[in-house]
């Protein structure tokens, strides 16, 4: 990672980021966007669409906690999202799981949006291939090497459907793919998938990325490392998975001020 990519963080100016996410973490995420510099709004109410648009930077669209009114929340912003041309996140929460996930979540891919997410199970789901995966967790049969390199080539495959659009499949190793670009990031710790949110967390990290300028490759991958080393730290700090998730959250306040951060990231091409 070069210096350059990393002066990412912090940022530049102050992104409005709208998010439209679950309730189990809509704090986490708000709070999770101020820590980086920009400003949340966490709004659902489709009434309010058309002058929001008119005044944010990115969108995040968070398929966690289904319900009706959710699913056209999530509908309505993705259409008003490609009439605006506003840069988007995707984040599959449970994609295949159910038959209304997988419907959803191919309706919000068809728009083209800039970063398309999930863990590596679902990601699997996405493009057609095996898993064991129950509920929204991923599985670790689905990260061997070999399943890696599955992945991999699929979502290049899906790339050229997609060609706008980043795909990352998160994991105990990373995949973040770009037409026939890849890359796989090794950062972090067990005790991220742990507590409820680090998923989110980084839905909201790249959302605010991309409000500020940032490109989607660029901000997938810092995205995934600046998650992922402020876990190191904090689990390096504490003892205990509720002391390790307040830690966590103060790491991603106080990362960016560490200019060398982004010495520490591991990361290599993936073929």
């Amino acid at each position: 990672m070069t210096k350059k990519l990393a002066e990412i963080i912090p940022l530049n100016n102050v992104p409005l980021i709208h998010c439209i996410t679950n309730d189990i973490t809509l704090e986490t995420l708000a709070n999770t966007i101020l820590y980086l510099g920009g400003k949340p709004i966490m709004s659902s109410d489709v009434r309010e669409f058309a002058d929001l648009f008119k005044t944010t930077d990115a969108l995040l669209l968070n398929m966690g906690r289904l319900t009706v009114n959710h699913e056209a929340s999530l509908r309505e912003a993705s259409h008003f999202a490609v009439i605006s041309h506003k840069p988007v996140v995707v984040d599959l929460v449970g994609y295949g799981m159910t038959e209304q996930r997988r419907k959803l979540g191919d309706e919000l891919i068809n728009h083209q949006p800039t970063i398309v997410k999930g863990n590596i199970s679902e990601m699997r789901r996405l493009v057609g291939l095996p898993t064991i995966a129950k509920g929204i967790d991923g599985d670790v049969s689905d990260q061997s090497d070999f399943a890696l390199q599955e992945l991999n080539h699929a979502l290049k495959e899906l790339c050229k459907r997609c060609p706008k659009t980043v795909f990352v499949a998160t994991g105990r190793r990373d995949i973040v793919v770009q037409g026939e670009r890849s890359a796989l990031l090794c950062n972090g710790v067990a005790a991220l998938d742990r507590f409820v949110g680090t998923g989110d967390m980084l839905g909201a990290i790249m959302a605010t990325l991309i409000g500020a300028g940032a490109a989607a490759w660029e901000a997938s991958s810092i995205a995934i490392s600046y998650l992922n080393i402020a876990g190191e730290i904090a689990d390096n700090q504490t003892h205990g998975l509720e002391n390790f998730r307040q830690e966590m959250l103060n790491q991603i306040s106080l990362l960016q001020k560490q200019s060398g951060w982004s010495k520490n990231i591991h990361s290599s091409t993936f073929n």
